[in-house]
């Protein structure tokens, strides 16, 4: 498995896109000064801008797998997200996906949450990278980290692009805390691709689509945007493209895991708007956080994983709060259960 910049002229275009509308959240707590309609278009706006920039994968051998968590709530109990990158760099997964509340907003837990981030790509450009020093023509050293098997060269580690993909949660953006998320991952709403080859003379990929659903509903720009079909492959088959697998992330959980939890806090007719749009693009498994607590099943085809907790003070003992997904070759997906180790200083 392997990172691939997107040269491949194919139609394959990675979008983000972005939604909005004020909403009060299931305890009475107002959610966000800037809407889902603003997010969802201040995002667009930024993938415009700088789609060219964006990655692809592309996937080598039996498998890939891809690491999901979610509901970090960083303060500055940074231990769990950094044992999260560390599991993913030791195990090689193509990338590691976050259900949002990545962090309770507060500026000083964005800058711890930064420097774990600068941690993992030291670590993962030191499993990945080759380090190499030239000398320029003022007789200076520069210092710069190559990947030759992808022909990928940066002259600074904070360039190298952590495989790092979240949604963003409603603790994410309480208190205007939209400003401190989006200075770090610019984007609420989008998509890639990950290669898979070529068979039956078509070209095979799986997409991933990260939702916007902090404020417990798309949106009107959101949904406008899913139904001009900005995130669908309806022309794909034309040019001999064909998706495989669609994996679907959102903080926002669509069923409600038991009667002690939050039921969802979609409106009912987005809650049928989201599953009929999950049947239609064949989603394999939608990931869902925000309740801290584990659900796994299936509804018209489509299965929903939501995930518990991986924060140090809601999940202070040991356990599997972490899943791995393995997709293989042949299309077989499998789920396993990762655990962590990590027991916060009582």
């Amino acid at each position: 498995m392997r990172k691939l910049h997107y040269y491949i002229s194919l139609a394959i275009v990675v979008v983000f896109f972005f939604n909005s509308c004020e909403k009060v959240s299931p305890i009475g707590v107002l959610v966000s000064g800037t809407g889902v309609e603003d997010r969802v278009k201040m995002s667009y706006l930024y993938f415009k801008q700088h789609k060219r920039e964006l990655n692809g994968f592309i996937s080598e051998g039996d498998e890939y797998t891809f690491l999901v968590g979610a509901d970090s709530h960083m303060t500055t109990d940074t231990m769990r997200m950094a044992e999260m990158f560390q599991i993913g760099i030791d195990n090689h997964d193509l990338l590691y996906a976050h259900l949002g509340d990545i962090a309770d907003t507060k500026a000083e837990y964005y800058i711890h949450l930064e420097n774990t981030i600068m941690d993992a790509k030291k670590y993962y450009a030191d499993k990945n990278y080759q380090e190499y020093t030239l000398i320029d023509e003022n007789d200076d050293e520069l210092t710069y980290y190559a990947d030759t098997l992808n022909e990928q060269y940066y002259f600074d580690i904070d360039d190298i692009p952590l495989p790092f993909y979240p949604v963003v949660g409603n603790h994410d953006i309480t208190h205007n805390g939209w400003a401190l998320w989006s200075n770090i991952f610019h984007s609420s709403f989008y998509d890639f691709y990950v290669y898979i080859g070529v068979m039956d003379e078509q070209l095979v990929f799986d997409h991933f689509i990260f939702l916007d659903t902090a404020n417990g509903t798309l949106g009107k720009e959101q949904v406008s945007l899913i139904e001009e079909g900005v995130l669908d492959d309806k022309n794909a088959e034309q040019y001999g493209l064909h998706t495989r697998h669609t994996f679907v992330f959102s903080h926002t959980n669509i069923f409600r895991p038991s009667s002690l939890q939050f039921a969802s806090t979609f409106a009912r007719e987005e809650t049928f708007f989201l599953l009929n749009q999950f049947a239609e693009w064949k989603a394999s498994i939608v990931f869902c956080g925000h309740v801290h607590k584990w659900d796994d099943h299936e509804v018209g085809g489509v299965r929903y994983i939501t995930l518990d907790s991986m924060s140090e003070r809601n999940s202070p003992d040991p356990g599997d709060y972490l899943v791995r997904v393995h997709v293989k070759k042949d299309g077989t997906i499998s789920i396993e259960n990762v655990h962590m180790n990590y027991t916060p200083n009582k």
